[in-house]
């Protein structure tokens, strides 16, 4: 099967995806294109996942990191990927070559592109990164390596989508705690639940960061065929889940 791979004009000119779980090598609860290597699949079969894809992008290795759901992000200038990846949830960069590559299953992955200045960027914001200024950092860390505000536009790939994002109500007072009018991003749900509206969230922070943005309108949890998704795993009972890779390059 062939790899399936998401791509919106706003990346453009560069070779950039959001890559689904088709085309992969993987089985069982990880059928597909399962690229993380922090999952308990097989490490050889999750390496194959991933030569795919670097194929696809043209390179021979992806910059990644080691993901903590933090602000923090790298500056990458090498083509290779060292054998200790770095703690952070964003990596940008200038130079030809480089693939940067961020593993998402329900979080939003956002991808970044200034094509003026050839600077691109990568970030796994799910919400606690996006509410730490995982974008915002990610912005500025372009924006040091010659990238301008109104030029950058930014793409939030498949996410969780509200309808299927139900939180307590210590979740929803932690975003009112740090802005009230954060309530436009919940509706009420069942009981003392509410629905959390994670791709809205994501761009607001990035629109008013200054930025184009959109996002893709593709929900992880509602389509199993294409996506995995953490919450769906959990709901499933499952030992585990994949994890999908978005990716963009020079």
């Amino acid at each position: 099967m062939t790899l399936e791979i998401i791509t919106s004009d706003a990346l453009t000119p560069f070779r950039h995806g959001f890559f689904t779980r088709k085309g992969g090598a993987s089985s069982g609860v990880f059928d597909g294109l399962n690229c993380g290597s922090g999952s308990t699949d097989q490490a050889e079969i999750v390496a194959i996942n991933r030569a795919r894809v670097a194929e696809a992008m043209d390179v021979n290795a992806l910059a990644s990191v080691h993901q903590v759901h933090s602000p923090d992000v790298i500056t990458v200038t090498e083509t290779a990927q060292p054998n200790d990846k770095p703690k952070a949830d964003a990596l940008v960069t200038a130079t030809p070559g480089v693939a940067l590559s961020i593993l998402t299953a329900d979080c939003q992955p956002v991808l970044f592109a200034d094509a003026e200045a050839e600077v691109i960027g990568a970030a796994h914001a799910g919400w606690k990164g996006a509410m730490g200024g995982v974008l915002e950092t990610t912005i500025d860390a372009m924006i040091a390596l010659g990238a301008t505000r109104e030029n950058i536009s930014a793409v939030i790939g498949p996410s969780i989508s509200q309808r299927a994002y139900e939180v307590g109500p210590e979740f929803l007072d932690s975003f009112l705690s740090e802005d009230p009018e954060n309530s436009r991003f919940f509706a009420d749900g069942q009981g003392d639940k509410a629905q959390f509206d994670l791709p809205s969230y994501g761009l607001h922070k990035l629109r008013n960061a200054g930025v184009n943005a959109e996002w893709t309108r593709h929900c992880t949890y509602s389509d199993p065929d294409r996506f995995f998704s953490y919450r769906r795993a959990t709901h499933a009972g499952d030992a585990d889940y994949g994890r999908l890779i978005s990716v963009i390059r020079i």
